[in-house]
């Protein structure tokens, strides 16, 4: 009889040991199999949320702030990676329209980011003016035109490069022509005749500075910031009265995989020490 409860006893003991999908919990009968199930998806949602990848599409006129921006924000969030399309803002508001996958859009401009407003793949609640700029006129090494003053843009067979049209630098720069143009001091047509030798309109600022550092152009019409990010070339201050202040937007965009850290980004943007790096790259803070 002793026997047969010895063995009765480790039979159970096997068959207990052998349900492998049960265990024990304070007293009560749980299914182990979905308890290790819910510790691993909790796992994987923190390593998610620890190495997530954000994609930025950024006006040219800011690669070198985001840059350095990215690579700060990298640092202080190990695992994140910021992954920059820095192109002319028309370029890039066409390409989320057409459905490219991006976190968040930093425009040179309103007028494209309200058109992905108006296309809804913007969260509108969290656009904001994040920078400022003005314009500036760059002129290669050394000079060899001998351009000094405002009013020499006009002088024949000048090869002057501009920022296309529908590139927010280009319409602001004809702006500025179309300014100077209302000064008699300028003369009436000086607008014109300064378009007259423009010889190429490129499709971002950052070509621009390119064809002037190349010796392609003996002037160029740039941002303030690109004037800095290429200090070896001379420039020729617009004043106030004729410049233009570019207002930069930025938002999250509706179809983001990663808002919270989107966000997040934007934050750091819009701190002390985002705007002082902006402030380093010829950025000012926007005003209300």
């Amino acid at each position: 009889m002793h026997r047969r409860l010895v063995m009765l006893s480790l039979w159970l003991v096997i068959v207990l040991s052998g349900c492998s999908g049960l265990k024990v919990v304070q007293g009560s009968v749980t299914d182990n199999t979905q308890v290790d199930s819910a510790a691993t998806h909790g796992a994987s949602q923190n390593a998610l949320s620890s190495s997530s990848s954000l994609t930025v599409f950024a006006a040219a006129s800011l690669t070198g702030a985001f840059q350095e921006m990215a690579a700060n924000f990298e640092k202080a969030n190990p695992g994140v990676n910021i992954q920059l399309n820095l192109a002319g803002s028309q370029i890039l508001s066409t390409q989320i329209a057409q459905g490219a996958p991006a976190d968040i859009f930093a425009s040179a401009d309103h007028k494209n980011m309200d058109r992905l407003v108006e296309a809804g793949l913007v969260m509108t609640d969290t656009i904001k003016d994040f920078a400022i700029n003005q314009l500036v006129v760059i002129l290669p090494e050394g000079n060899p035109a001998n351009v000094v003053t405002l009013s020499d843009l006009v002088r024949p067979n000048l090869k002057i490069v501009l920022a296309d049209a529908t590139v927010p630098a280009g319409k602001y720069a004809r702006q500025v022509l179309a300014n100077l143009g209302a000064d008699p001091a300028y003369g009436p047509d000086f607008d014109t005749r300064v378009l007259a030798n423009v010889v190429s309109n490129e499709t971002d600022v950052k070509q621009v500075v390119t064809k002037v550092e190349l010796g392609e152009a003996d002037v160029g019409i740039v941002y303030t910031s690109d004037a800095i990010a290429a200090s070896n070339l001379p420039t020729i201050p617009i004043p106030d009265a004729y410049n233009i202040t570019a207002r930069y937007p930025i938002a999250v965009l509706a179809e983001s995989q990663h808002q919270n850290l989107a966000e997040a980004f934007i934050e750091y943007i819009l701190s002390a020490e985002g705007q002082a790096v902006l402030n380093r790259w010829g950025f000012n803070q926007p005003r209300p």
